[in-house]
């Protein structure tokens, strides 16, 4: 008699939404950066100067610092299991799902996430809201790894619960009428 033990949970991937979201804070620290240095030291009086940099600082913080944060914030990992979402960076907000519960995965694109190959990966549970992996890179990849490893965890209630969902109605239905 031979007993297997269960495998241990590996991690499959570690996803970010895209870099892409860094685009326009990126380019909003190189403009700042660039006025701080043309207009520093070009006023007569110290506390212009002091102001020019302060001001620097400022927008530096706000529309760079604070998305940096917020991007570095949002982490979703997938493993053998199940998917984790993490989001916040002072206030961690911490979600999971078992693949073994069964559920359906569709992934959409708009014409920017379809040119850098990302998109949004919809998880419908059965719940009221489906769970939103957003903007992740590779986005029909992953979709491809959350069926594999749904399918390869699925027990039998949850297979069952599955087929009894996506079954079709015996019911005639008449227009409007059921």
């Amino acid at each position: 008699m031979t007993s297997e033990a269960p495998e241990s949970e590996r991690v499959v991937a570690r996803l970010r939404p895209h870099g892409r979201a860094m685009f326009w804070p990126s380019i909003v620290l190189i403009a700042t950066v660039g006025a701080i240095g043309y207009f520093q030291g070009s006023f007569p009086e110290q506390w212009e100067n002091i102001a020019v940099l302060a001001s620097g600082g400022l927008i530096i913080l706000l529309l760079w610092f604070l998305p940096l944060l917020a991007w570095l914030g949002k982490r979703y990992i997938i493993t053998t299991r199940r998917i984790i979402l993490r989001t916040g960076f002072f206030v961690r907000v911490r979600q999971e799902l078992l693949h073994s519960r069964g559920y359906d995965v569709t992934v959409r694109k708009n014409g920017l996430q379809s040119m850098f190959g990302s998109g949004n990966v919809l998880i419908n549970t059965g719940l009221d809201q489906p769970v939103v992996l957003k903007d992740v890179p590779s986005a029909d990849l992953v979709q491809g790894a959350l069926h594999d490893l749904m399918e390869k965890s699925l027990n039998p209630i949850a297979a069952r619960r599955q087929a009894e969902a996506s079954r079709q109605s015996d019911e005639t239905t008449a227009w409007g009428t059921r």
